[in-house]
């Protein structure tokens, strides 16, 4: 792909002033699958450029001029969508078909409920005291997104900037370049107009920090590691930028002894290694009513022993491996942890499975009998590990829930839809899913704590892109 090693600036694919470059290399076979471009301050000035000339007039369109085009990446997204769905499988190792059902799934459901959320966006208003309230847009955003749920993450910051007539600099994870480069080529075949969206690849150190610190962009959207966060934020602060955030997460999963116990316990291991664990909002503390806690670890241990490994070029629900080697040995290392705080290993373990000698594949792992202050309960994984906390009542369910530097989403599975109401409304994240509900698309995406600010998706969405004006008229 020859896009690979060029940026897309001002409507053009140019060559890079660094010359930087780095391997793009397949997490299943361990072998380099093309070379990426790595940018430098001097390729995010003239993106910044481009987008700060192309903000002038884009954000002068109509609504409706915004809800056409996008429309019209919509038609363009669905042409080309199998080609979404192989980078992805391709560079991160998703399973074809989960990398089709879900991870290239949302550059048409986000779509969607942007296009909604566009449609309802009052952008301006008369107040009861007969001032004028005005949103507009922000202006120019740069947006960091990262290699766990690529597409998903693009169209949560890509798509709301175009809509709200914001001008942006894209740059994505170094380690999933791929379909960022086929999503660009989607942008501009739609007919966005040049300057307004601009494809700088690159790491955090060299592109990420210039595009915080620089002075003529007004507003930072990362994911990513709330270490990532902090940096972003104190970067972005001598210009007193806007920052969003969407970072990490240590979800908890209460498991009342009133649900279907092996139903849900099931699904909520299923849940938990979905993407191979790599997902922020993954429910990766089981808590378990002590009177069901036995028979919850049987399911689960089962459960676990019942997930599949495999090639990610083959359709199926079998996982895939981890996204790279430092991704590897980063889960390999907090297995250790675990077992070296004296935590039961109830499956999994160490080292590669059997028969996935090549490639960063990794065992289902569950310990049991955790208690909320070792390291494997309060520090983010991010791979196919769970851990089973015991808890004696609903109260202490919601005290071991909340006690988290996080709080992006949680998880209930429980026979009683009063419970239900009641502990969710206590417990301190973005969203709780119950029983087994997922996400769904034109809702809002976010967390409490260090898991970030702002929201994703939607209206909320939309809303982070847009200032607040007011118009002061004579009487």
């Amino acid at each position: 792909m020859e896009n690979l090693q060029k940026f897309y600036i001002n409507g053009k694919w140019v060559e890079p002033r660094s010359k930087n470059t780095m391997p793009v290399i397949n997490p299943a076979t361990e072998e380099q699958i093309g070379t990426v471009a790595m940018g430098n301050a001097e390729d995010v000035d003239l993106a910044v450029s481009a987008a700060n000339e192309a903000f002038v007039t884009f954000s002068q369109t109509s609504i409706q001029d915004r809800l056409d085009l996008l429309i019209k990446i919509k038609d363009v997204t669905q042409k080309r969508f199998e080609e979404l769905v192989k980078a992805m499988s391709t560079e991160m190792g998703a399973p074809m078909t989960m990398a089709r059902d879900a991870q290239a799934d949302a550059a048409i459901g986000h779509l969607d409920g942007f296009i909604d959320a566009l449609k309802n966006l009052e952008d301006q208003k008369t107040l009861p005291n007969g001032d004028v309230l005005c949103k507009e847009a922000i202006g120019v955003c740069g947006l960091i997104t990262p290699w766990n749920w690529p597409i998903n993450q693009i169209t949560l910051k890509v798509l709301p900037a175009i809509a709200t007539g914001c001008a942006s600099i894209l740059k994505p994870s170094e380690h999933t370049p791929i379909s960022a480069v086929v999503y660009t080529e989607i942008l501009h075949d739609a007919g966005v107009p040049a300057g307004v969206f601009n494809l700088v690849q690159g790491n955090g150190e060299d592109v990420g920090v210039a595009l915080s610190r620089h002075p003529d962009i007004q507003m930072i959207s990362f994911t990513g590691s709330t270490r990532g966060g902090i940096s972003v934020t104190k970067e972005s602060a001598t210009t007193v930028k806007k920052v969003t955030l969407e970072l990490g997460g240590k979800s908890p999963n209460l498991v009342f002894a009133d649900c279907d116990l092996q139903e849900k316990v099931t699904a909520s291991v299923n849940e938990c290694m979905f993407n191979t664990g790599q997902s922020c909002d993954a429910p990766t503390r089981l808590l378990v009513e002590k009177k069901c806690y036995a028979e919850v670890l049987e399911i689960a241990k089962q459960a676990a022993e019942n997930i599949s490994l495999g090639d990610p070029t083959k359709e199926g629900d079998h996982l895939g491996p981890l996204f790279d080697k430092i991704q590897y040995d980063r889960v390999q290392t907090m297995i250790k942890v675990g077992i070296d705080e004296g935590v039961t290993l109830l499956t999994g373990g160490l080292g590669k499975p059997e028969g996935f000698e090549t490639g960063w594949y990794t065992k289902p792992t569950i310990f049991a009998d955790v208690t909320n202050d070792k390291r494997v309960a309060q520090e983010e994984i991010f791979g196919p590990v769970l851990v089973i906390i015991p808890f004696e009542d609903e109260a202490d369910a919601i005290k071991i829930a909340n006690d988290t530097p996080y709080g992006l989403a949680a998880y209930m599975q429980t026979g009683s839809k009063e419970r239900a109401d009641r502990v969710a409304r206590q417990l301190r994240a973005g969203a709780v899913h119950v029983n087994g509900a997922g996400y769904n698309y034109g809702s809002p995406f976010g967390g409490y704590k260090q898991s970030g600010n702002g929201r994703e998706g939607g209206d909320m969405g939309i809303e982070d892109y847009l200032e607040t004006k007011t118009l002061h008229f004579p009487s």
